[in-house]
This record gives structure tokens, C-alpha cells and sequence, in this order.
């Protein structure tokens, strides 16, 4: 005899009928700064809401080197008017850790930390019910939960910029770069011409690595950081780190790098016990496929209202570097940050002051 089966998140006792989903006004799916700054907003506003998110809080932070130093200036990256006081100018790390703990403790925020949301489906009407968020923890332990609104403010860190040559797929090749250490006295090259490949570059050579920076372009990026430029090229100009301009990584072995001049075509290979590709990163803008929203495949925009941030699915809308597809210059948490009063300014007309709390 087959055995009825229960939907997830409903607590079903016997001869009772199921107890309700948990429901919210916003459900915010992501709660690193842009996301804290949604939530923000929303407890401000007395909009009910609930922060997801398949990591830690700030996970994006979190991944950063121990000592990275924000280009931006700490006022900047404040949330809702909250003081955001450092001892420098430019925040570390971990006082952007410390701060955006702070913010999450000091609005109240309701966050749902290592809670993966899997799918985000319209519900019966744009009542109560508007949305069903299917989530999952790291348990396994699956929830439905009902919320009139959603914001998908996931980020653009989800998946790296891939080199797409043979041996990207060995053990000695990183996408990702935490600290210099585990690289003294190895050859190391360093793919990119931003700020992450400069400041890696920078702290492998000072640790011991030999270094080889590569870059397609003529020259490093504009938006390097200003107080790195003059160590660069100085390290550039006098050997200390080895520059290949207008050059790319075609092959990758176990004990060596091939390198082909884009300008001659010559190719050369290089010995190399470590690559670290630090080429950027992308969205992962299935979720929003998923529940109907068109992503530009060219821009990686998510197609929606700048005004409102609303997307075309009525209730759902994105905020944060999201917005900005693969362009990740152009919105950051300076700007980002501010999406949650446009969001909530659209949504509060429509949502009742007081509203119902969270539960779960």
C-alpha cells in the first residue's frame, strides 16, 4: 500500500489538518551586505522578512584574504545610517565582518544561515501566499515557506571565469587565492590584471614565490587600487615579479605553463608548480530562470525595473551586484547597499505596518 506523502515544511499531526508554512512579507535570498541591507530597510520599515542564505553570513567577505583592506572608505559601506567606525580609513576584512555582524544583531534580522533556497515558485494569489521558497539545510531537512515578496540578492561570486584550456582541471590550478604561504619558493603564475591578481602577486613575492603575472591586456587594469600601483611596477621594473603583457595561458601540464603571445603568436613554456586564475567571478542566475525572470545572456543583466528593481515576475525582485550581470564594476556595496529603501519604498503601499512575524 503506497504511503501519502507529506509536503515538506508542513507539521502534520494525527486527525489534525497540517499546520500552516512558515510565512514572512520578504523573503531575501543572500545575506551578505546588499542583502542585510534589504533586511534592514524591511525591520525599518516594519515589514516582515527573512535573510537565506546557503553560507555563512557575508560569505562573499568571508572568502576574502585574512588581510584584505576595501578600496572604499568605511562611511560608504554603512547600512541604514548605522556608524561603521574603523581605525583606518578603508575598513579591513574583518572589521567588515565585525560591522556587518553588528548591523544583523542590531536590526534584529531574522537570518538563515547554510539554508539553501532551491526554488522559488508563484503561489495561489499576490496575498499572503504570493510566493513558495522550497529551502534546504545542510541536514538535508527540507522547508516551504510562503512569503508575499521575494528579493534575490545573491551576488556575482558564484562561479569563476574559467580559462578554458587543457589542465584547468589539476590539482595545482586555483581559481581562488587566500594567502601566501603555502607558495614560498615555488613558480607561481597569477592570471588577471585587477586588484585580487595585483595584491596575490604582490604577497607571493614577498613570502619568497617566483612570479609570473599574465595578462591578455597591454597593461593592468584602471581599477587597480592606487596605493598598489607603485609597488607593482616597481616589482615589475626591477624583475621581483615577471610581467607577460598581451598574453594568455593556452595549455596547462604538471610541471609547466604554456604561454602564447597574442601579438606574435609565439608560444612559451614556462616551469610552473602553481596557477592561481584569478580572472573574476559570475552570477549563477538559475534560481531566477527558474522562476521566470529573463537574464540578458550577453550582459548577464536580470531583466527589471532600475526604478523599483522589480522584475517582470510581479513581487520578485533583485538587488545588489546581481543587477549588474557580468559588469561586476558598476554596482558594488556602495551602491547596492541603497536597493533595499527602493525595494521597500515599492513594496510598503501594498503591506500592512505591523505585520505578522516569521515563524519557524
Amino acid at each position: 500500500m503506497q504511503q501519502p506523502t507529506r509536503e515538506p515544511g508542513r507539521r502534520e499531526t494525527a486527525g489534525r489538518e497540517p499546520a500552516p508554512l512558515p510565512s514572512v512579507d520578504l523573503a531575501i535570498v543572500g545575506a551578505g551586505p546588499c542583502g542585510i541591507g534589504v533586511g534592514a530597510a524591511a525591520r525599518k520599515a516594519g515589514v516582515s522578512a527573512v535573510l537565506f542564505d546557503k553560507g555563512p553570513l557575508c560569505s562573499s567577505l568571508v572568502g576574502y584574504p585574512p588581510f584584505t583592506t576595501f578600496f572604499s572608505t568605511s562611511e560608504k559601506l554603512e547600512i541604514e545610517g548605522l556608524p561603521f567606525v574603523t581605525q583606518q580609513n578603508s575598513p579591513t576584512r574583518r572589521e567588515a565582518l565585525t560591522y556587518y555582524r553588528g548591523v544583523t544583531r542590531f536590526f534584529d534580522l531574522s537570518v538563515r544561515q547554510y539554508e539553501t533556497v532551491e526554488a522559488i515558485e508563484r503561489g495561489p494569489g499576490r496575498g499572503s501566499g504570493g510566493f513558495r521558497l522550497r529551502t534546504r539545510r545542510r541536514t538535508g531537512a527540507e522547508t516551504i515557506w510562503q512569503a508575499r515578496a521575494v528579493v534575490v540578492v545573491t551576488g556575482g561570486f558564484d562561479a569563476p571565469n574559467l580559462l578554458g584550456v587543457p589542465g584547468e582541471d589539476l590539482p595545482k590550478v586555483s581559481h581562488f587565492y587566500r594567502e601566501a604561504h603555502p607558495y614560498w619558493d615555488q613558480d607561481v603564475v597569477v592570471v588577471g590584471g585587477r586588484n585580487s591578481a595585483v595584491e596575490a602577486s604582490l604577497e607571493l613575492f614577498r613570502v619568497g614565490a617566483r612570479v609570473t603575472l599574465v595578462h591578455f591586456g597591454h597593461d593592468l587594469d584602471d581599477g587597480v587600487k592606487p596605493w598598489l600601483l607603485p609597488d607593482i611596477r616597481n616589482r615589475i621594473k626591477d624583475g621581483e615579479v615577471r610581467a607577460r603583457w598581451r598574453t594568455r595561458v593556452v595549455e596547462i601540464l604538471p610541471d609547466s605553463v604554456l604561454l602564447r603571445d597574442e601579438d606574435g603568436g609565439s608560444i612559451e613554456a614556462i616551469p610552473n608548480d602553481w596557477v592561481l586564475a584569478l580572472t573574476g567571478w559570475k552570477p549563477d542566475h538559475q534560481l531566477l530562470l527558474s522562476a521566470g525572470v529573463p537574464v540578458d545572456p550577453k550582459t548577464g543583466v536580470p531583466e527589471h525595473d532600475p526604478e523599483t528593481m522589480e522584475t517582470p515576475v510581479p513581487g520578485l525582485f533583485i538587488a545588489g551586484v546581481l543587477a549588474a550581470g557580468y559588469d561586476a564594476n558598476r554596482i558594488f556595496i556602495e551602491n547596492g547597499r541603497f536597493h533595499g529603501g527602493t525595494i521597500i519604498g515599492r513594496l510598503r503601499p501594498g503591506m500592512a505596518q505591523g505585520s505578522e512575524t516569521a515563524q519557524g
